[in-house]
């Protein structure tokens, strides 16, 4: 699914007024936005989200504005063969089909917004299927459009990496919390605009539930933090579960969990040392190289 979390948020703050929402419905080549994604266009000409990253957006704008004022459905097709592909097509080579549907009972329902909304508080995906010919959503079609959980990050050990991760996840639309009893590391001068959380680890992930859009990363280095957080977030299907340290402390790390009663079958499951090897050298590289394998591994289980 395309990143639509701000699609999902105008949706609720223009709910009540006249609006059309564009979907990329195919694509073929180098497309520069993937199937799924979203934009939604008020009628007093605001607009949120992206269907071909700007290649388009003007020609989808009016067609929205027709299908606002009363004009059916339509699904417009773009590509670097177009006449005006400079102006309003795909330069970059590909070729997209865009769905320019209202958002009414006749098209996309209102109430299918609150829907997504509910099955993503409650960590679940929701697929939604349109009528290409008709224009709506809803009661079955040939585009099927899936919609999962957003995206967090639990971080285990507020250090400096973690400070640098959640830099990142959070230039990603990551909604990121950062887990450490340990007061004086977990302030908000070091952690700005992450939710902080001084409870102890597996306390703290068993109550956030972490689900199939979850990444639990421990980087704490101290086995009485890291080693309950990652007993926690075995115990659910989290999507993306890594442990900072060198391969002899993985090993030993395992064989603790091992002993605590994990199953061989759980253990597979923690990426340790936690990261992509990029040849990282500093809290920042290594973030990002946790940063990449996180990414990978959503995209991976999509």
């Amino acid at each position: 699914m395309a990143d639509n979390d701000s699609v999902l948020a105008a949706a609720r703050a223009w709910k009540g007024g006249r609006m059309a929402l564009a979907t990329v419905v195919s694509t073929w080549g180098s497309a520069p936005r993937p199937r799924g994604s979203h934009m939604l266009v008020h009628a007093d000409g605001r607009f949120e989200g992206s269907v071909s990253g700007g290649c388009v957006e003007s020609d989808i704008l009016a067609t929205a504005a027709d299908v606002i004022a009363g004009a059916p459905a339509a699904v417009r097709s773009y590509g670097v063969e177009d006449a005006a592909a400079w102006e309003v097509g795909l330069p970059c080579g590909g070729r997209i089909e865009v769905l320019v549907q209202p958002v009414s009972e006749a098209g996309f329902a209102p109430g299918l917004f609150d829907a997504i909304d509910t099955a993503r508080a409650e960590g679940r995906s929701l697929d939604i299927a349109t009528d290409l010919g008709t224009g709506r959503s809803g009661a079955g079609g040939d585009f099927v459009n899936r919609y999962d959980p957003p995206r967090r990050l639990l971080i285990v050990g507020a250090v400096q990496i973690a400070q640098a991760l959640a830099g990142l996840a959070r230039e990603m639309g990551i909604a990121t919390v950062v887990i450490d009893p340990r007061g004086r590391f977990l302030t908000p001068e070091r952690f700005p605009q992450v939710m902080l959380d001084d409870r102890w680890p597996d306390e703290a992930v068993n109550s956030l539930r972490p689900d199939a859009a979850t990444a639990v990363v421990t980087l704490s280095h101290d086995p009485k933090i890291d080693d309950p957080a990652l007993i926690a977030a075995l115990a659910y299907p989290t999507g993306y579960v890594a442990a900072l340290g060198s391969r002899r402390s993985q090993a030993a790390r395992l064989e603790r969990l091992a002993a605590a009663g994990m199953s061989p079958e759980n253990l597979a499951r923690i990426e340790g040392p936690a990261g992509l090897d990029l040849g990282a050298i500093g809290p920042a590289e290594i973030a990002l190289s946790i940063a990449a394998s996180m990414v990978r591994t959503f995209h991976a289980h999509a």
